[in-house]
This record gives C-alpha cells, sequence and structure tokens, in this order.
C-alpha cells in the first residue's frame, strides 16, 4: 500500500495473518479470487472511533495442537509466498465500516477496513479473530436482526468467520475445513458459472 493515505479496491480484506487469515487467502487464491491480508482489528461502525476496544483473542493450545498449527502455517507461507499472496504482515486493520448504499456501485464495494495508510475497499470481509458477543453487536449497531445462526447472518452482509470460536478454539484442521467453506462461498459469488477448481498441491494433503 502506499505510504499516503489512499483507498485501494479488491475482492476480499481478510483481518488476521495467522492460520485462519492464510488459510482462506492460499484458498481464494487457489480459485483465483484476489485478497489482502491485514493484521488486527480495533473496532467495528460507520466512522473511526477515538477511543477502540482491541478485539484480538488470545489462545494456549497444547504441545500437540501447537505443533500441528505450526507445520501448516509454514505451509501456508511457503504457499503465499510461491503464489503472489498479498499478505501485509504489518498493516493492521484498526476500523471496519460499513459503505453506504449510495455510496456502492452495483456490485459493491460494500465494506471498508481503514489502516494507517489507507483504506481497502471490498465486497467481501473475513474476519479470524472476534469474539462472537462483539460479532452480535456489531449486526445490533447496524439494526440487523442476529436470531441464533450468527455466521449466516454474518455471511448475508459479506462477512465470512474463520477460526472464530465463542469457547472452545478450532483445531488446525478444522479451520482447513472452514477457510475452505468460505473460500467456495466466496467463488460463488464472485463467479457463480464457474466450476470448482480441485484442491491440488501441499494445501490438498493439509485439508484431507
Amino acid at each position: 500500500m502506499p505510504g499516503n493515505a489512499g483507498t485501494e479496491q479488491t475482492t476480499t480484506v481478510i483481518i488476521g495473518t495467522g492460520l485462519s487469515g492464510l488459510a482462506v487467502a492460499a484458498e481464494l487464491r487457489r480459485r483465483g479470487i484476489d485478497s489482502i491480508v491485514v493484521d488486527g482489528l480495533d473496532s467495528f461502525g460507520a466512522a473511526p472511533p477515538a477511543v477502540t476496544t482491541s478485539l484480538q483473542r488470545i489462545d494456549a493450545p497444547d504441545s500437540a495442537t501447537l505443533q500441528e498449527r505450526t507445520e501448516i502455517m509454514r505451509h501456508l507461507r511457503n504457499y503465499a509466498a510461491s503464489h503472489d499472496v498479498d499478505v501485509r504482515s504489518t498493516t493492521r486493520a484498526v476500523h471496519l465500516a460499513k459503505v453506504e448504499e449510495g455510496q456502492a456501485d452495483a456490485s459493491g464495494p460494500f465494506w471498508e477496513v481503514h489502516t494507517p495508510t489507507g483504506v481497502l475497499r471490498a465486497n467481501h470481509i473475513v474476519l479470524t479473530r472476534c469474539a462472537q458477543s462483539q460479532l452480535r453487536r456489531m449486526l445490533n449497531d447496524f439494526g440487523i436482526a442476529v436470531g441464533r445462526n450468527l455466521a449466516a447472518a454474518m455471511r448475508a452482509i459479506g462477512i465470512y468467520l474463520v477460526g472464530v470460536g465463542e469457547l472452545i478454539t478450532p483445531s488446525p484442521k478444522e479451520v482447513l475445513r472452514q477457510a475452505k467453506t468460505v473460500g467456495h462461498a466466496i467463488s460463488a459469488k464472485v463467479n457463480p458459472d464457474s466450476v470448482a477448481f480441485p484442491a491440488t498441491g501441499s494445501l490438498a494433503m493439509l485439508t484431507c
């Protein structure tokens, strides 16, 4: 991103540069969907507030899970590097805002991710490190009825959740499964007439 504040447009912004974020980015890249991966997220709303609250979660996996996560992360980082996935580990998302209907074109974008160096506009957002209680409050702030199925309510407005759990942190294999599901859902919206890409290479082995 340029050093001065500017606006970039992409299909998907993935917030979180850990396992969940890289897994989704790799899945989208494999399906030919462009994305930008950034770190962190402080707040939701219509305009950046003066004071924000961190939404990051701290997980403490056991040694076996940590080893599995480390190995999968190694594969994902290698994939990202060799396939030019746009991962911006030093760029932090500080605010997520919904674009008003009058400001969006026929296909979007519907969301703006504010960072210290500019704004990323996208049709789809993937969140990887937010508590469900905070997401419910966000939907309430937007005047959206949540109901029992939080993930469905989020998908309806172009936000997808990967690796987000209320009480139990999903296992690495579960994260990969969620990433594949989200990748398919976004691909189906971007290219509704396309045929699904077969899983190949190291990622295919990881998701088996």
